[in-house]
């Protein structure tokens, strides 16, 4: 769709910024690419008009020969990708407590999007479109695929609009201008990006899972040290439908926060992959107590 270059402002002596350059579709007739330029220029203008912190500004939007550009803040740090794989080099995984910190801000950002009139959709929540500056403050950074949400549902074209990325993109986002997108997209991504970021690898996207729903795997099996009520928040957000998704950001974040399912209950139900190592501990007194089990029935049976 485009890239997005460091560049500096010459206007601005000393300003960093990021330019989004969006290349237009080569197969567009004539008519067809005019439209999609009006679009830009509309959309752009509305998100010139956003100002949260955790979004970055944009400042200024302009066409050079048949290609649009997007000026915006440029946001140093490292994106979280970077930082889980570091982590992980490391030996180390991140702590629940510190994806929840971004969690919280992430539903900031979110909610600010979907306040707008119309709303505004992200569509390409993922690690590495979120970065992190050296303070802790997360930004949820590449406008390249937001699309506003018209109250009419009308159908146009637009040349930010695309279908995100596979692991975090829900199944009603492949549809493109004809798949029916609303708020419940962004927190399917947003649940999926906390699952990656708590269990080190993304959850089995949505196509594999509507052809083998068995192959989500829970995060808990993948991370025992995750708590109950998070996981609970994350399978909520990344339901396959989007009618047993949270309604709203805010809903999602009160699941996060809920802490009415406690770690005592987590010992009481471990998750699967604890089974597995209690059943290997344990396998010759599994069995003896099986074979009892087995005679007593026999017993019953014949006596």
């Amino acid at each position: 769709m485009g890239a997005v270059y460091r560049a500096a402002d010459l206007r601005l002596e000393g300003r960093v910024c990021a330019l989004k350059e969006i290349r237009p579709d080569p197969d567009l007739l004539p008519e067809a690419l005019s439209q999609a330029q009006r679009q830009f220029h509309r959309e752009a203008s509305v998100l010139a008009r956003l100002d949260h912190p955790n979004l970055p500004k944009v400042s200024d939007y302009f066409t050079a020969g048949e290609r649009e550009y997007l000026v915006m803040d440029f946001v140093a740090g490292r994106d979280l990708r970077q930082v889980l794989e570091e982590e992980r080099r490391d030996g180390r995984a991140l702590s629940e407590a510190r994806v929840l910190q971004w969690a919280e801000q992430l539903c900031d950002a979110l909610a600010y999007l979907h306040s707008q009139d119309p709303p505004i959709l992200h569509r390409d929540i993922k690690p590495a479109n979120v970065k992190e500056s050296p303070g802790g403050l997360v930004k949820l950074v590449d406008f390249g695929l937001v699309k506003l949400l018209a109250t009419d549902d009308a159908r146009t074209i637009t040349v930010l609009q695309g279908r995100g990325t596979i692991a975090y993109t829900p199944l009603e986002q492949y549809g493109g201008d004809t798949g029916h997108t609303g708020v419940r997209s962004d927190i399917y991504a947003l649940g999926a990006t906390l699952y990656h970021l708590l269990t080190g690898q993304p959850p089995a996207d949505a196509k594999q899972r509507f052809l083998q729903p068995s192959s989500l795997i829970s995060p808990r099996v993948l991370n025992p040290h995750i708590s109950l009520s998070t996981e609970r928040a994350i399978l909520a957000a990344i339901a396959m439908h989007p009618d047993d998704r949270p309604a709203t950001v805010e809903e999602l974040r009160q699941m996060c926060r809920d802490t009415s399912l406690s770690n005592a209950f987590a010992t009481i139900i471990p998750p699967h992959s604890e089974w597995q190592h209690a059943l290997r501990a344990n396998r010759a007194l599994f069995f003896l107590v099986g074979g009892l089990l087995l005679l007593a029935t026999l017993l019953t049976i014949f006596l």
